[in-house]
């Protein structure tokens, strides 16, 4: 029976990337209940747009990966997304891993009280993250939620819409210019962890910016991560 490998994380808080992928099939329910039943303090996941307007759970921009069907994630419709079964990570097809909507993703973070920490996927015009914003704040799971986005455009409209929410800028090396952007827009940073150093965090901490690192498989990189002092520690299967 497979499970989470312990880790002593003191000082940081552990996120399980795209629920406890490590465990079950990514971005599922069954992924987040399983990170849900453990100690995490929250669950990563992303969200598309359908062709619909409604907000689905999934990574890749189409089905190939994870289902093995050829569509394109905002090109179709929710209810034809939702009817497709996946397998699990032993290769057993089961009725219960299909994309999770939006609301089931928050729904699950709020049932074990575990903070949503939640990817926009490519790019959203204002009026979806409106959206998004509108149905997590209807389930009463805004103020325990950290939005994060490679999309520096969907960072700026979370923080023009919502001033002081949790939020942290996706990107894989540490440029010239992020701290810089970090500050002037009041964010914070989710960054590879092979591209960040202790200096690179004592900068952002001097700053008032929180850091988060990505993905952290090893007791070996997650030490690394600890000894640059991040405050997160995003992973598949580390606990």
């Amino acid at each position: 029976m497979r499970d989470t490998i312990k880790l002593q994380a003191a000082g940081a808080r552990m996120i399980a990337h795209r629920g406890l992928s490590g465990i079950e099939r990514e971005n599922t329910c069954a992924a987040f209940v399983a990170a849900g039943n453990r100690s995490y303090y929250g669950i990563e996941t992303d969200i598309h747009r359908t062709a619909d307007g409604r907000y689905i759970v999934i990574h890749d921009d189409d089905a190939r990966r994870v289902a093995g069907v050829d569509l394109c994630i905002e090109e179709t419709d929710f209810d034809t997304l939702r009817a497709i079964r996946m397998t699990d990570r032993d290769g057993n097809l089961r009725a219960d891993l299909m994309f999770p909507s939006l609301e089931e993703y928050i729904r699950i973070c709020r049932q074990y009280g575990k903070t949503s920490v939640l990817e926009i996927k490519n790019h959203f015009e204002p009026e979806d993250i409106e959206n998004v914003i509108a149905i997590i704040r209807d389930l009463e799971w805004l103020e325990r939620t950290i939005f994060i986005s490679f999309d520096l455009p969907n960072m700026l409209c979370i923080r023009e819409k919502l001033p002081e929410q949790p939020a942290q800028y996706l990107v894989c090396e540490f440029g010239d210019d992020l701290l810089d952007i970090l500050k002037t827009h009041h964010l914070d940073l989710d960054i590879d962890h092979r591209a960040v150093t202790k200096e690179h965090v004592a900068a952002c901490h001097a700053g008032g910016i929180e850091v988060n690192v990505w993905t952290v498989d090893t007791p070996e990189d997650a030490q690394r991560a600890l000894d640059c002092g991040v405050d997160y520690i995003t992973s598949n299967i580390l606990e």
